[in-house]
């Protein structure tokens, strides 16, 4: 599914976890952002992996240093990972794909059945991303950049607004503007550590979402360690639709964002425990399952003769009891059965059926 139509049919904050459909399966960004190194193979390559690992998206970012940062930026990331001190100095270093890159990187994905998409950081690239994409990203770091969004919003498609390192009335300042262009909104839970430690994932702010913004789609951009994917599983599991993660082929590789990246393999992991948790979820419909039937008809009781009934005697309180099976007349009907009269007679331990009363 396209995560134009995604944002379509997908359950909204106010929405219930598990449907009659059961538990919704979420829509997976694999964040490759600049993990290409700005090697056109390599991207290629990240997007093929992106696919093979069950990514519905793979998602990339285009900047220039010149646009993002000032040449006084410093580093907000661990820098024993990432160990440039210079906002500017790394994002010049990462920012060698532009318009004609990123139009054959789009080429690509549609000829891989991947999604495209790419977070935009200045009016030139959201101006030409805007020819490749159904739905644009807004990064947490310009969830207070008024203009920007404005612009964004013009374009008249859904938005994802990421929401990292904001206080509650930011957020709302945000989407209210974006409410009132009247785009389709997903929020996205996010936190602005690299790596984030668990202890720092917040993850019960998607309910905080959930609750604060129930017409709009949550989603959750994840920067903690892959791990076992437990992480991006119980983010899933609070609700959030769209789920976002970088992605690189080789987590080992040094610096910017391959440390704290899933890998395929982690993609594969997480779909297949999803897939584990949805059969368990099942439905919310609330009736018997056809494996419940055999305990149905033996595990619930009847009603039961609990001494010897003359024929023509009116049923009263000690000629009844209630015993498995459930093969006779439930114990439901007890009150109607009382002061109806036997038929014949009825041994003790008989299963009671209707056409042995009047």
């Amino acid at each position: 599914m396209k995560l134009l139509e995604f944002f379509q049919k997908a359950p909204r904050g106010g929405e219930p976890l598990v449907n009659s459909g059961g538990l919704p399966e979420p829509f997976v960004i694999a964040e490759i952002g600049v993990n290409h190194e700005g090697s056109m193979d390599i991207a290629r390559r990240l997007i093929d992996e992106a696919k093979e690992g069950g990514a519905d998206a793979a998602k990339f970012q285009t900047y220039k240093a010149e646009t993002l940062a000032s040449r006084d930026s410093p580093a907000y990331w661990d820098t024993d990972k990432e160990p440039e001190r210079s906002q500017y100095e790394l994002f010049r270093r990462h920012d060698k794909f532009w318009k004609g890159e990123f139009e054959e990187l789009k080429r690509y994905c549609d000829g891989a059945d991947i999604e495209f998409l790419s977070t935009p950081f200045d009016l030139e690239s959201a101006a030409f991303l805007n020819e490749l994409m159904d739905v644009v990203k807004i990064s947490s770091s310009d969830i207070t950049n008024r203009p920007f969004i404005r612009r964004l919003c013009g374009f008249g498609k859904p938005l994802m607004l990421s929401a990292g390192a904001s206080d509650a009335w930011e957020i709302m300042e945000a989407v209210s503007l974006i409410e009132e262009a009247g785009n389709p909104l997903a929020v996205m839970h996010c936190v602005l550590n690299y790596p984030t430690a668990h202890e720092n994932a917040a993850l019960g702010k998607i309910c905080g979402l959930r609750r604060l913004f129930p017409d709009h789609l949550i989603g959750y951009s994840d920067h903690t360690l892959p791990g076992d994917m437990r992480v991006l599983v119980t983010a899933a599991l609070f609700g959030a639709r769209i789920l976002e993660k970088h992605f690189t082929h080789d987590k080992s590789l040094p610096g910017n964002d391959h440390y704290h990246a899933m890998d395929k393999g982690d993609l594969r992991r997480f779909r297949e425990i999803m897939r584990d948790i949805r059969s368990l979820a099942g439905s919310s419909d609330l009736r018997a399952q056809e494996s419940e039937a055999l305990a149905r008809r033996n595990a619930r009781r009847s009603l039961v003769a609990a001494r010897d009934i003359r024929g023509g005697a009116v049923i009263g309180v000690e000629d009844l009891t209630f015993k498995r099976p459930a093969h006779g007349l439930s114990p439901r009907f007890y009150d109607e059965v009382m002061g109806m009269r036997a038929r014949g007679d009825i041994a003790a331990d008989s299963v009671l059926q209707w056409g042995m009363l009047e």
